[in-house]
């Protein structure tokens, strides 16, 4: 008999996915508060820009986890231990290959960040060290990825939690070291997080090899290469890819925009924008709980657990969003103080913190309705409401709000992230119908 999910399963999964996911914006903010700390603001600048642009590079391949969750949790729905090898196998060739074509074009990559992303002289100087020593953790890093999206998949939170774990805490450590010890600066930074991806990628293999005991069976080659099976699965990872880039498009054109404004808003920005980060990760872990169970019931074909799923994970992320708008409200301002010395970018950042106390309400909607999609395999529909909301909503407000400066460029953002929300929502009864699961 199919089991039905509880309070229980919910936070078994996402409660080590919330802590694991937290230690990555968590390691944002210690990267800005250690150069934060240094003489001259174009420091924390230099950061941003650098982080902004691997956000586009390696961030744009997260469908290697998304993918690689959904049609995992339905094959682990489905009792079926060979496609849960094949799987894993497709989704670490895709990340072997994608990761050498980022190498191969590494040099026309940063012509064209560099020429997007404009900063003053001095930021953009140390964001290329950046991103000349960055780029070649790619493998790594997208090695990482189908890992974390197969164990998830599988209905393991503590493999992602243990591999998130060690990665960002010897990269905090070896900020330590290359940054405030040796004053390295960016480029110290950068080396941090290359040598931590490559110990996570080992840590990793070592945990799959112990999860696999769960699944007797063997390797079976053949199916990997088996053209209906990596045909949907590219055909997953295509679409999440473009909806990706649209919003690592935005994320960037957020900053771009900002750095118009000088160093100091740039600066500002950079700041409060790991406030959102950190509350996106944290509603990441509800997310990640309804891709696996609901990729679950999606795979045993029962509609009852796939409601019950939607329910209780949308429970728990509301409740969570209230908090971080709470924590934000009460300790908005301790929080800016703590990431930086520079009084200048303090007051600024002050300016628009209410935006970033908003936002975890509205963006709660489209995390969750993003694991529903994720669980159900539906690339094509988060794709086409991705592409809305950039396009039809994001840039024509940021063009209609322009002579708000920099509160117009947040309220942009804010509607951005509202429309993806309400999109998925309209959306919801369609890709419950296409999924095989009767309304």
């Amino acid at each position: 008999m199919f089991k039905l999910s509880t309070h229980k399963d919910v936070w078994r999964i996402a409660g080590p996915l919330i802590i694991s996911n937290l230690t990555v914006p968590l390691l944002g903010m210690v990267d800005t508060a250690f150069v934060g700390h240094l003489d001259e603001s174009y420091h924390v600048g230099a950061v941003a820009i650098g982080a902004v642009i691997f956000g586009v590079v390696f961030w744009g391949f997260g469908f290697l986890r998304m993918g690689t969750t959904g049609i995992t949790a339905q094959a682990y729905g489905e009792r079926d231990n060979v496609e849960l090898r094949a799987t894993l196998g497709r989704a670490l060739l895709l990340a072997i290959g994608f990761s050498l074509g980022i190498l191969l074009l590494q040099a026309p990559m940063a012509w064209l960040a560099f020429y997007w992303l404009e900063g003053s002289e001095l930021v953009e100087q140390h964001a290329r060290v950046y991103y000349d020593i960055r780029v070649f953790s790619a493998p790594a890093t997208l090695v990482n990825y189908a890992l974390l999206g197969w164990f998830l998949g599988v209905q393991n939170a503590r493999g992602p939690l243990y591999i998130m774990l060690l990665v960002n805490l010897v990269n905090m450590v070896l900020d330590v070291m290359f940054v405030m010890l040796w004053g390295y600066g960016a480029e110290g930074v950068a080396w941090a997080s290359l040598i931590a991806e490559y110990l996570g990628v080992l840590f990793g293999f070592w945990l799959v090899k112990r999860e696999l005991r769960r699944f007797p069976g063997e390797w079976p080659k053949g199916l990997l290469y088996r053209r209906d099976k990596l045909r949907k699965m590219i055909s997953i990872n295509k679409n999440i890819f473009i909806r990706n880039l649209c919003l690592m498009f935005s994320l960037a054109f957020f900053t771009a925009q900002g750095a118009r404004y000088g160093d100091l808003v740039l600066a500002a920005n950079a700041v409060l924008f790991h406030f959102q980060t950190l509350m996106a990760y944290g509603l990441d872990g509800f997310a990640h709980a309804a891709e696996a169970l609901v990729g679950k019931a999606i795979g045993g074909k029962n509609r009852i657990a796939y409601y019950n799923a939607i329910k209780i994970s949308s429970f728990w992320a509301v409740i969570v969003s209230v908090g971080f708008s709470l924590v934000y409200f009460v300790f908005g301002s301790a929080l800016i103080s703590l990431m930086t010395d520079i009084e200048l970018v303090r007051r600024e950042a002050l300016h628009y913190l209410p935006w970033v106390i908003l936002l975890p309400l509205v963006s709660v909607w489209s995390f969750l309705f993003d694991g529903i999609y994720i669980g159900a395999t539906r690339a094509k529909e988060m794709r086409n409401t991705m592409l809305l909301s950039t396009f039809i909503v994001f840039l024509p407000a940021w063009y209609l709000f322009l002579p708000l400066g920099n509160h117009g460029l947040w309220l942009a953002f804010v509607l951005f992230i509202l429309a993806r929300g309400v999109s998925m929502a309209i959306l919801f009864k369609v890709i419950t119908v296409r999924s095989g699961i009767n309304g």
